[in-house]
């Protein structure tokens, strides 16, 4: 149904050069957001269906099929790309690599070699229970029949869509959001998405910027019924990705409770939990509340891809009290499944509490701070906005000020720019975010590719602002503050930033710029500290 709705794609005889979408509500998909259809030559060996699917594509593919053809390397390959588009953990990979080759982990069993229980062994289930129970800090322990086991959250996202809802039904996300949910919900599972956008500015009952709040959900629901659309589920991502914010227990009680009033499933995404790399930061999973306000609607997701430092292993989890819901998305494990030496692995970690705890969590969050903190410092300097949060791989940072007019055009030319400079960052387009501008970097990398990284995009920022100065010095000054965030004490705002892009204020931006650069760079701070003058 949702492919019938694109018109010129009927049957493989479909001009896809003249494709086009029926006008879609601003908080459905817009099929003209995933799809590059220019230059694209239509296959007679695929159906309309695959055809679609071949176009399926945004900056996030084109970027990562870029880096893989020319990945820097410190010594094969020093210009090449450096990646800090792909959310993955490179912080970790000695104690990981010491831990799953050792001993008890190389066990091979007739079992293992066999086809498994297509929820996933028994063995396994028990441990992620097991690990579920004392993480999520559950109020009494978790069952392993209600653990599903599957080869990632992407693979969950997929089933979850086809067992909940039907083709052309609908669920709800707040924007902006991962990316690859879409790939697996609408791509995948023929199911729309209905966008709950969230925005820089603080209005209404909102304290933070990009607050998801229920008068935004019930805004959002309202506005697909009215035009006939079909919501079956609400997704939230907790620790949201990429913003990293982490909701309170207060805030996932009313979400769950306004899922509960419209009977709506909802899909948790807890992938990133054991990642909140401050003391300052709490996580609270759904599963360590004390009362679900709907447990056979509420389905918690979570993997060892994020927070044991290995995307290369494919490893999800599933956890649902609706055995009906258990046993549907069973019944798609045998096309998602895990193989059974890795879930023998998999148990082997999991349940190695002590090495979780006193060696691989210390460390990690310890290299996860100290590389947000380099990244951040060097926003800092530069002058640039971001949000500042402790949990995740990524930073959301506000690039609005480099883009002239404003627009979703010029933010992929912006990316596009770092990528010819050998940076591979994600534009804000890519997570359905409203505002152009934003931009998603991921910090958890080698201090060495930090730093060349950081190099080049300074380099690209410091040749598009003086760009901009030399335009503005042709036109009239012009007040560019309806389009940046509000300050508030979990944004970094910079003066520079707030004051209107014209030649007086970019000088005293300038000076300020000038004298925060100097600041850092001096040791006056670290000699003269509180303690010293206490």
């Amino acid at each position: 149904q949702a492919l019938s709705e694109i018109e010129g794609m009927g049957g493989r005889g479909g001009n896809l050069q003249e494709m086009r979408v029926r006008p879609l509500a601003k908080r459905r998909v817009d099929v003209h957001g995933f799809c590059n259809p220019s230059g694209f030559q239509r296959s007679p060996y695929l159906s309309a269906r695959g055809n679609f699917a071949s176009i399926f594509q945004g900056s996030s593919e084109e970027g990562y099929k870029a880096y893989h053809a020319d990945k820097y390397d410190e010594d094969k390959n020093p210009n090449g790309i450096i990646n800090f588009g792909t959310s993955e953990n490179k912080l970790c990979f000695d104690l990981m690599s010491k831990r799953l080759t050792q001993a008890d982990m190389n066990m091979i069993d007739p079992p293992l070699l066999q086809y498994p229980d297509w929820k996933g062994h028994l063995f396994l289930r028990e441990e992620v229970a097991r690990f579920l129970t004392y993480y999520c800090k559950a109020p009494a322990p978790l069952k392993a029949e209600n653990v599903i086991v599957l080869n990632g959250c992407g693979s969950l996202f997929s089933a979850l869509a086809t067992v909940l809802c039907d083709p052309g039904e609908a669920v709800l996300i707040a924007t902006p959001f991962y990316g690859g949910i879409t790939q697996s919900v609408f791509l995948y599972g023929n199911v729309k998405l209905v966008y709950v956008y969230l925005d820089s500015k603080i209005t209404g009952t909102s304290t933070r910027p990009f607050q998801l709040t229920v008068e935004k959900l019930e805004k959002a629901l309202q506005d697909a019924r009215a035009e006939g659309v079909s919501v079956r589920a609400l997704i939230l991502l907790n620790p949201q990705n990429p913003l990293g914010d982490i909701y309170s227990l207060s805030e996932l009680r009313d979400y769950l409770e306004f899922a509960k009033r419209h009977e709506l499933h909802v899909i948790v995404d807890e992938i990133y939990m054991l990642s909140v790399f401050d003391e300052s930061a709490t996580f609270h999973s759904v599963l360590g509340m004390d009362r679900l306000p709907d447990p056979q609607r509420t389905h918690v997701m979570w993997g060892i891809t994020k927070d044991f430092a290995v995307s290369g292993i494919r490893f999800g989890t599933l956890y649902t009290e609706n055995q009906d819901v258990a046993n549907a998305v069973a019944s798609l494990c045998y096309f998602h499944g895990v193989c059974g030496p890795v879930q023998h692995k998999v148990a082997q970690l999991l349940r190695d509490r002590d090495w979780i705890n006193q060696v691989y969590l210390r460390t990690n969050h310890a290299r996860l701070k100290a590389a947000h903190t380099y990244v951040t410092d060097e926003l800092k300097t530069l002058g640039v906005p971001f949000l500042n949060r402790n949990a995740g791989f990524f930073v959301w940072i506000d690039f609005r000020k480099y883009l002239k007019t404003g627009t979703f055009e010029e933010e992929l030319l912006l990316w596009k720019r770092f990528l010819d400079n050998k940076v591979l960052l994600s534009c804000g387009k890519a997570f359905e975010c409203g505002e152009p501008g934003w931009f998603r970097i991921i910090f958890a990398d080698k201090t060495h590719r930090l730093q060349l990284g950081m190099q080049r995009i300074r380099k690209v920022l410091e040749e598009r602002e003086q760009e901009i100065l030399a335009e503005e010095k042709e036109q009239p000054c012009q007040s560019d503050q309806d389009g940046k965030a509000d300050s508030t004490d979990e944004v970094i705002f910079v003066s520079r930033h707030q004051e209107p892009t014209c030649a007086s204020s970019s000088s005293l931006g300038d000076l300020i710029g000038l004298l925060q650069q100097q600041m850092r760079s001096s040791d006056w701070l670290q000699k003269n500290t509180a303690e010293q003058f206490a």
